[in-house]
């Protein structure tokens, strides 16, 4: 039965197991990129408007599960260049997982057996659909297909056009494009806030000059009525007299 211990791992899987397996595959781009001579690296965590930029760390501010490694371009143009940051991602959490099992094996942080354990299964999930290969959504090869791919043709030879890893200057200028239109929709409710707040605004002072108008009217009405009653009281006075 799923319990309260079972949600527990479910929560900690998701908001910090996964999210740091993933943070330390994209590390393996950028290891690869540093010996090959990428250009204009970058490692992006998480999607949405920017935290923080230090270097090439780019933090935004939703989820980072999603995060992603781009480069503008190799120097280094072998093929062997390119087949090693295509499996980069690969030999580090095979090397991370194995270095974990081993460890425990060894007696290491027997504690907390149970947290490493599903770290290690997460590591080996990723290693799994990374290593072999096939086609992702729009038909875009995987890392395993990349790599069989420049092995036997020397080349990338699927039909699905976009780059695999994106261009970190393209990145930036869609980045730039989609907060300036954020920006816009942002100061367009302002202005749509401020506009309906003045309608409502001058609503209310039209109400109140209504009312006061009103008011006046029956203030008006009133004192035609006690000056009635007052020269009815006098011609009543006026006919006693005479």
């Amino acid at each position: 039965m799923f319990g309260i211990p079972d949600l527990i791992s479910l929560v900690i899987s998701a908001f910090i197991i996964l999210p740091v397996v993933v943070v330390l595959r994209e590390t393996g781009y950028v290891v690869a990129g540093f010996i090959f001579g990428a250009t204009n690296s970058r490692l992006t965590l998480g999607s949405g408007p920017r935290l923080f930029k230090i270097g090439i760390l780019d933090v935004r501010r939703h989820y980072h599960l999603y995060s992603w490694f781009s480069y503008d371009e190799l120097k280094n143009q072998s093929r062997f260049a390119y087949i090693m940051v295509y499996a980069s991602p690969i030999l580090v959490n095979v090397i991370l997982g194995l270095t974990i099992n081993a460890l425990l094996a060894n007696g290491y942080m027997e504690d907390q057996v149970t947290f490493w354990n599903r770290f290690i299964f997460y590591i080996f999930y990723f290693v799994l659909f990374d290593a072999v290969p096939m086609k992702t959504v729009n038909g875009m090869p995987n890392n395993g297909l990349l790599i069989y791919e420049m092995l036997r043709y020397g080349k990338r030879t699927d039909h699905n056009k976009e780059p695999f890893l994106p261009s970190t200057s393209e990145v930036e200028q869609e980045y730039q494009e989609e907060m300036q239109e954020l920006e816009e929709e942002v100061e367009e409710e302002k202005q749509e806030r401020k506009e309906a707040e003045e309608e409502k605004k001058q609503a209310k002072e039209k109400a109140d000059e209504e009312e006061e108008e009103r008011k006046e009217e029956e203030d008006k009405k009133q004192k035609a009525k006690e000056k009635a009653e007052k020269e009815r009281e006098e011609r009543k006075e006026a006919e006693k007299e005479s």
